[in-house]
């Protein structure tokens, strides 16, 4: 035994601080890449239009690995990108009752005065108790319509233009009034309750050009001069209008809504050209 020799085995634990290899920095990574994925997710749904949202929720509830395989969402809704104008970051607002309508009024009437600070008179956003109304509003030297005609004029087609981008997205319902000042034709064929009915037509499509939903629409009408902006005077030119009703109540869907004057709210003032005869003017 004198000439064994001894062995010493050593043996070398591992410990559980901070030794694994690095595996914890991958993991962090992943999950770091997966959070701005989600985030990047929410923020393309937020930024979509009712519509494609609506289109989006059908192809998947209809979707099946045996039925559609190879098919994509792009394949079955062909073209579904690319309706409408695009979103506008500036003029989106939440659906709905989201935004107050004090909010809403000031972010257009802000627009406005920035956009078409030579006409912001004509456009007049008032509150009432179920929603926001627009009227643009016709003045002496600066008309919405073509003499005696539905036909907008081009500065109130810019007018319309900036009023879509902040209605667009939205989800409350419209209702668009037509008016007339109280000069009548001299044929009894056509009248203001055609030509007022006409207008808020005219004005229903140009909203819809700019890429308004036709089915949020719950009324378009003519009232002639029964509501005149100017009680005192039916025939002055500024009683000429198109009101453009945000409905902010799904109770007043139903109602009606007349287009009054409010008492706190200021009178557009008259252009420096002089009154037209009726005979002129044909109730433009």
């Amino acid at each position: 035994m004198k000439n064994s020799k001894v062995v010493i085995k050593k043996v070398v634990k591992k410990g559980h601080g901070g030794h694994h290899g690095g595996q914890w920095k991958v993991a962090y990574a992943d999950f770091v890449t997966a959070m701005m994925a989600f985030f990047l997710l929410m923020w393309l749904i937020a930024i979509l239009s009712p519509e494609t949202k609506k289109s989006m929720a059908q192809y998947f509830q209809e979707a099946s690995i045996f039925n559609n395989s190879g098919k994509g969402f792009m394949d079955k809704n062909a073209g579904i990108m690319e309706e409408g104008p695009a979103p506008q970051l500036i003029a989106k607002a939440p659906p709905g009752g989201e935004m107050s309508r004090e909010e809403f009024r000031d972010r257009l009437k802000r627009d406005i005065e920035t956009k078409l600070s030579e006409v912001k008179d004509q456009v007049w956003v008032e509150i009432f108790e179920g929603g926001v109304r627009i009227q643009i509003i016709d003045k002496e030297g600066s008309p919405m319509f073509a003499l005696g005609s539905p036909e907008l004029t081009p500065t109130a087609r810019k007018i319309i233009k900036i009023i879509a981008q902040h209605i667009r997205d939205m989800g409350n319902d419209v209702a668009i009034e037509g008016h007339t000042d109280s000069l009548s034709y001299a044929s009894s064929r056509y009248t203001n309750w055609e030509l007022s009915t006409e207008r808020a037509s005219s004005a229903r499509r140009a909203l819809e050009e700019e890429g308004m939903n036709s089915d949020r629409l719950v009324r378009v009408a003519g009232y002639a001069a029964r509501e005149p902006l100017i009680k005192d005077n039916p025939a002055d030119p500024r009683n000429r209008r198109i009101s453009i009703v945000l409905l902010f109540n799904p109770s007043q869907k139903k109602q009606v809504l007349p287009s009054f004057l409010s008492p706190s709210s200021p009178v557009p003032q008259k252009g420096g050209e002089g009154k037209k005869s009726a005979a002129a003017d044909k109730s433009v």
